[in-house]
């Protein structure tokens, strides 16, 4: 991902990485986006996206029933992308292969949560 001679330990999950993955790759993704969207679609989308990974590590040092709650809120966030997703398709800013890559990433990402989320409460 990046470099820095600081490492968090949160920045070794899996889903961490691919919610920072997709986070980015939705603020490009964004940028094309109309500009009357700015504060509309755009904003929403990307804020949406970047919360992913801000819930994964902003609960990750915690107990493991706060870190559940923040996970929630992580995927909660990535099922907001889905309908910012579908409305960036049907107003024709992005392509049907762009949405069904959103969606296979967004997909991905979710059922890593869950199972985290489960492997947290199965301890």
């Amino acid at each position: 991902m990046f470099e820095s001679k600081y490492h968090f330990k949160f920045e070794d999950l899996i889903v961490y990485q691919k919610a920072m993955a997709f986070g980015e790759k939705i603020n490009v993704l964004s940028e094309s986006f109309p500009k009357k969207e700015l504060y509309r679609l755009s904003s929403q989308y990307a804020r949406a996206a970047d919360s992913i990974a801000a819930n994964i590590s902003e609960g990750y040092g915690s107990t493991d029933a706060n870190f559940n709650r923040y996970l929630k809120m992580a995927w909660d966030s990535s099922h907001e992308c889905v309908t910012w997703n579908s409305k960036a398709f049907l107003r024709q800013y992005i392509t049907h292969d762009t949405f069904e890559a959103n969606r296979k990433d967004l997909t991905e990402i979710g059922k890593m949560i869950s199972s985290l989320r489960r492997s947290l409460k199965n301890k």
